[in-house]
């Protein structure tokens, strides 16, 4: 029987006194959607990469990236034991809501384990024993490609979600908008003092950042379909969820379209859903 032990990685972390503008950066750098912050020498508070894209989505201030510290968004952290089992990790992940817990030892944070350490774990110890349809969920957020921006991710926000899909409007889908998208507007263009409306190109205007859910900010000349991950990679509703877990890590994604045999996409699998299988497993 595994332990969270077995799973956990060295802690990344930064300080609280970390702007915003260096936290994404580094998140990106390191490949990873979460930072266990300090408070002097001791582990106190995580910050995500959720946490950082509703800020990011519900702030109207004209402060760039680099005038924002993570205390002001920061969270506290929750910890398990490294001696608990697998199966009890997957289980307080999902009755918490969270996706990754600090893991203790004698009292002090040692490691961190993620979603993705169980989505791993299960590619490699539980082939062949569910499918992709016992788990996903049938109902996904959508919206239309062609809309302003700041309506996409004011449904994000508002619906508490890190990911939409993006239809035409023969209702095909299209693409997908993802927090991590967000992030990299963020980076190229949260921090710029001023943006230019191209609306009209013979009649440029000039305006101050309001961020995503601004009407006449780029949220507001922007178009979804210009911010969005075009492909969406699909699988089929009785594919084995062990090899579905094997894509989720191979292209480093979080979540696939789930198709019925006719090619229709009936619903999405996340990792979360794969957590909740874990943890009503022996």
């Amino acid at each position: 029987m595994y332990i969270v032990g077995d799973l956990m990685k060295k802690p990344i972390t930064v300080s609280k006194d970390c702007t915003i503008s260096n936290a994404i950066k580094k998140l990106l750098d390191e490949k990873i959607s979460r930072l266990l912050v300090s408070d002097g020498n001791k582990i106190t508070s995580i910050v995500t990469e959720k946490d950082l894209s509703f800020f990011l989505l519900s702030d109207k201030t004209e402060r760039t990236l680099d005038q924002v510290y993570l205390k002001e968004i920061m969270k506290p952290v929750f910890s398990i034991e490294k001696s608990v089992t697998i199966k009890e990790c997957a289980k307080t992940m999902i009755e918490k809501g969270i996706g990754s817990l600090a893991v203790k030892s004698d009292g002090k944070i040692v490691g961190i384990i993620t979603r993705t350490d169980l989505i791993k774990y299960y590619a490699e110890n539980f082939a062949g024993k569910k499918t992709v349809g016992e788990y996903s969920s049938p109902d996904y957020a959508w919206a239309y490609s062609d809309v302003p921006l700041y309506s996409v991710v004011e449904k994000m926000r508002d619906k508490k979600i890190s990911r939409l899909i993006l239809r035409d409007k023969n209702e095909t889908p299209k693409g997908i908008l993802s927090f991590r998208d967000l992030f990299w507007v963020s980076l190229y263009r949260g921090n710029e003092e001023s943006l230019i409306d191209n609306t009209n190109p013979d009649v440029p205007i000039f305006f101050k950042r309001k961020g995503f859910i601004s009407e006449s900010g780029f949220g507001g000349t922007t178009t979804a379909e210009q911010v969005m991950t075009n492909k969406i990679i699909t699988v089929n509703d009785d594919d084995d969820l062990a090899k579905i877990c094997n894509i989720l890590l191979e292209k480093a994604i979080k979540g696939v379209g789930v198709c019925s045999r006719k090619g229709t996409m009936i619903g999405i699998l996340s990792k979360t859903d794969i957590v909740r299988c874990m943890s009503f497993m022996n």
